[in-house]
């Protein structure tokens, strides 16, 4: 099969190396809006090919791995694709993405979150082994056509993941301890020394424990700033018991 990937950065990148290395897929294709990532990609073989929007359409298989906000937005453009063709998107959030799923092609849709990562980005951060035994979540399922459903289980289960199933509400919730909750904890870590009078002096000082957990503030703050406000109460509650 083609597999088409729209967002060419860590998890886009990684996932078309990891791609590459079975044998259910022939061909890998891409799509930035950055063309400078798409130059990359290519260079670094991420994909086989940069396309266009247009023609990604054309894959039997679709990767969204871009920011949540960027997912909402581009699942309203591929409402004329195939019934034949699987949409997958890889957002940290799910309630409101899949509350978002116009009607017509929620049967090709399949809500998943693979739980890996670094706080790099761009298609030079891309890792061969990125998924490989890590977990990845499957929501709202029931709702997705048996074709796009196996076809999912099959692709992650070929580069490695152990699949989870899950609802939308659940998740969201649960992520918000484990995933953006240490995010905005390490936001706030790292802002609380460079709001400091002399932070090169802290910063000359810093040895494992602050590196360790100021590491993640590293990572995209428009992606975050996205996650954020699309799980918005549940970030506020995790981060009033962290309080406490």
């Amino acid at each position: 099969m083609t597999v088409g990937i729209v967002g060419l950065g860590l998890m886009g990148g990684s996932l078309g190396l990891a791609l590459q290395n079975t044998k259910l897929v022939s061909k890998v294709v891409g799509f930035d809006h950055n063309l400078s990532h798409c130059e990359e990609a290519l260079k670094l073989g991420l994909v086989h090919e940069i396309v266009s929007f247009s023609e990604i359409k054309q894959s039997n298989v679709i990767f969204l791995a871009i920011p949540v906000g960027g997912i909402i937005k581009v699942l309203h453009e591929l409402q004329d694709v195939n019934e034949k063709t699987t949409i997958i998107e890889l957002g940290s959030t799910k309630a409101e993405i899949v509350a978002s799923v116009p009607p017509c092609i929620r049967s090709n849709f399949i809500a998943a979150h693979p739980m890996t990562g670094t706080e790099k980005n761009g298609p030079s951060a891309a890792i061969q082994n990125l998924y490989h035994d890590k977990i990845v979540v499957f929501c709202d399922t029931d709702n997705s056509g048996d074709l796009h459903k196996n076809r999912a289980i099959q692709i992650f289960s070929h580069i490695g993941m152990k699949i989870v199933f899950m609802d939308p509400h659940a998740h969201d919730a649960h992520a918000s301890f484990i995933s953006h909750l240490p995010h905005a904890i390490s936001y706030a870590l790292a802002n609380s020394v460079m709001g400091q009078e002399d932070p090169k002096s802290i910063l000359s000082l810093a040895a494992g424990g602050f590196k360790d957990m100021s590491r993640i503030a590293k990572s995209s703050p428009q992606m975050w700033s996205d996650i954020f406000k699309q799980n918005r109460e549940n970030v506020l509650h995790s981060i009033e018991i962290f309080e406490k």
